[in-house]
């Protein structure tokens, strides 16, 4: 005798049908982990290479669910009616239409001669209606607009225009009412595959079931789209603080660069008027270079021409030590980095001291990060000054804004500083690889 039977027939249909979703969920949750596959979901305009590559990415794991159930009976994972349209929808009727032709050809074999035909009608379909409605209409579309049917076909009907997320939701309904009736009609001679509604009120829970099928995808793909936008976003805002951060800098620089020549000019005309060359020299380097990231070579090259500057104001009481440690002068750091921080130790650090003063760049490699520190032998600053020092004024405040924004907030200045003995400012930068940099 045949064993008790555990699952009733609605029991079975409704397991199979939450199967399905997930089935289709898995799917398409799977294709969106290639970097390929997002692309394309993410531009609208697709060659044909693109297509073709969304169809066979589709087509071939639909496929394998059909023949799944043709050899193994396992009917979850058919997934004929859904895929070929969410693929036209999405890449357009040819690619539909190949994506129907695909799943639809294992089936002949079975003798369900409509299946074909109707695969493909289904990839027609989406694409037809992917010509026909906005774009951003298919990656809104939801099932769930359902709980406000009523409303939506009455706004539709008095404004007289075509609500398309109600197109979108009738679409997939209408298909699969179309393959319920195809399938009712040739039953004796299973002509089409179809889940018999038995009861008949459970084939509200298969019109359900596939619009669900349609919709989950474009979710998840859609999801996926909206990561994208929101990752390319944060990367032109932090382009735009990093280059506001810049402009601050360099107008600070040029002014107290200018305040220097002015009032060298009446006494020292020679002197002004060389380092006013020095200093056309520089700005031109600034402004030929579009690059918010450089070498540290360029940045030490860069801040050469700066202290050329200081040292023909200060003359040869100012000295410039540069202890570069091996391996270092190929980091890509912020441009504009060292020189707010060497004005700053020659501002507040030498000016006032009587008698020579000597600034020190030092780099060192540690681990997979590199310190950079700049130390002179000024007055120092008291523990009131250090604590202001970087909230207060623009040049170094601006360089540790910017360091918190390009590397986060682990990445910050260091300030020490000893009354009478000098002043210390360092920062660990991570090593940045040359693609990582930040054009303007």
């Amino acid at each position: 005798m045949p064993g008790p039977q555990i699952l009733s027939a609605e029991q079975v249909l409704l397991t199979t049908l939450v199967v399905k979703l997930a089935v289709m969920a898995a799917l398409a949750t799977m294709l969106v982990r290639y970097r390929r596959f997002r692309h394309i979901l993410i531009f609208e305009r697709r060659g044909w290479t693109d297509r073709l590559l969304l169809a066979m990415a589709l087509g071939l794991p639909l496929t394998a669910g059909v023949a799944s159930r043709l050899l193994l009976n396992y009917n979850a994972a058919d997934l004929t009616l859904e895929g070929a349209f969410v693929v036209g929808l999405i890449a357009g009727p040819y690619a539909g239409a190949i994506v129907g032709a695909v799943v639809g050809l294992p089936p002949l074999a079975n003798g369900e001669f409509i299946a074909l035909p109707f695969a493909i009608g289904c990839g027609f379909a989406g694409g037809g209606l992917r010509e026909l409605c906005p774009k951003e209409a298919i990656w809104h579309f939801s099932p769930f607009i359902v709980t406000r049917l009523p409303i939506r076909v009455w706004h539709m009907l008095r404004r007289r225009q075509i609500d398309w997320q109600l197109v979108l939701l009738m679409a997939p309904v209408a298909l699969e009412l179309i393959r319920q009736a195809l399938g009712f009609r040739w039953s004796n001679h299973q002509r089409l595959f179809y889940l018999h509604p038995e009861p008949f009120w459970t084939l509200a829970v298969i019109l359900l079931a596939t619009v669900l099928a349609v919709a989950t995808p474009i979710k998840i793909w859609n999801n996926a789209r909206i990561e994208h936008r929101l990752e390319e976003q944060e990367k032109l805002l932090l382009a735009a603080r990093v280059e506001a951060l810049s402009n601050r800098i360099n107008p600070h620089f040029l002014f107290n660069t200018l305040t220097s020549i002015s009032s060298l000019i009446r006494t020292q005309p020679d002197t002004a008027r060389m380092l006013i060359t020095k200093l056309s020299g520089l700005l031109r380097r600034l402004m030929r270079s579009t690059d918010h990231f450089v070498t540290l070579r360029e940045e030490l090259e860069s801040i050469d021409q700066y202290l050329d500057i200081e040292v023909v104001r200060f003359g040869p009481q100012l000295q410039v030590v540069k202890e570069v440690g091996v391996g270092t002068l190929d980091l890509i750091v912020p441009s504009m980095l060292l020189q707010p921080i060497v004005e700053n130790s020659i501002k507040h650090g030498l000016t006032r001291k009587v008698g020579g003063g000597r600034i020190t760049i030092r780099t060192e490699r540690r681990g997979d990060r590199t310190l950079v520190e700049v130390q002179d032998d000024g007055l120092g600053m008291t523990e009131e000054r250090l604590a202001d020092a970087l909230t207060g004024g623009i040049g170094l405040s601006n360089v540790n804004e910017r360091l918190r924004t390009i590397y986060g907030t682990a990445c910050t200045l260091k300030l020490s500083s000893r009354t009478g003995a000098g002043t210390s400012v360092s920062v660990e930068i991570p090593d940045l690889t040359l693609s990582e940099r930040i054009s303007a």
